[in-house]
């Protein structure tokens, strides 16, 4: 694990985060989590703006203190899940985006971490929930850490991807 310090403020993403998450790349296998064809397409950039920043997805950018680089970002609530997925049990579902320049370097326990103290200090709900690709190991073994446990697989509606839920209790 990286010995860097790193603070994390949250603030609800703007239009220009938006824009920068557009152009990070990341290298296979990550790179199912590209998003789009960069900013180059204005009407991609509409409707990434137009989707980032609806309220109920509660999209925050989480910044580096000091300096408020955008390190990463995380959504609560719909965003976070993924079509094929069992939904029912009441949770936030949690999901992140983290700078490609972040990734491979231990830093994950530190953002999943920033984004449990957030959901636990902004919802009520009894669970936190995180839907991971399942060849995504990396990201299995950072939520793990902070004791989220796997409670289903199954094959996304969408591009039949196999993923794994894993729910933390809370309280």
């Amino acid at each position: 694990m990286s010995d860097e310090t790193w603070q994390l403020k949250f603030q609800p993403l703007t239009a220009e985060h938006v824009a920068e998450i557009l152009k990070w790349r990341y290298e296979p296998p990550y790179d199912l989590y590209n998003m789009g064809e960069g900013t180059e397409d204005p009407v991609t950039l509409i409707e990434a703006i137009d989707y980032f920043t609806q309220p109920e997805y509660h999209f925050q950018a989480m910044l580096r203190q000091p300096g408020g680089e955008l390190a990463a970002f995380c959504s609560f609530g719909l965003d976070g899940r993924v079509s094929g997925g069992d939904y029912s049990q009441l949770a936030v579902d949690i999901g992140m985006g983290v700078h490609p320049a972040n990734t491979g370097r231990g830093l994950g326990v530190i953002f999943a971490g920033a984004a449990i103290d957030f959901a636990r200090q902004n919802f009520p709900e009894p669970r936190l929930r995180v839907t991971i690709a399942e060849f995504n190991r990396r990201a299995q073994k950072v939520w793990e850490r902070h004791g989220f446990v796997p409670v289903q697989r199954f094959v996304a509606n969408f591009g039949k991807r196999p993923f794994i839920i894993y729910v933390k209790e809370l309280g």
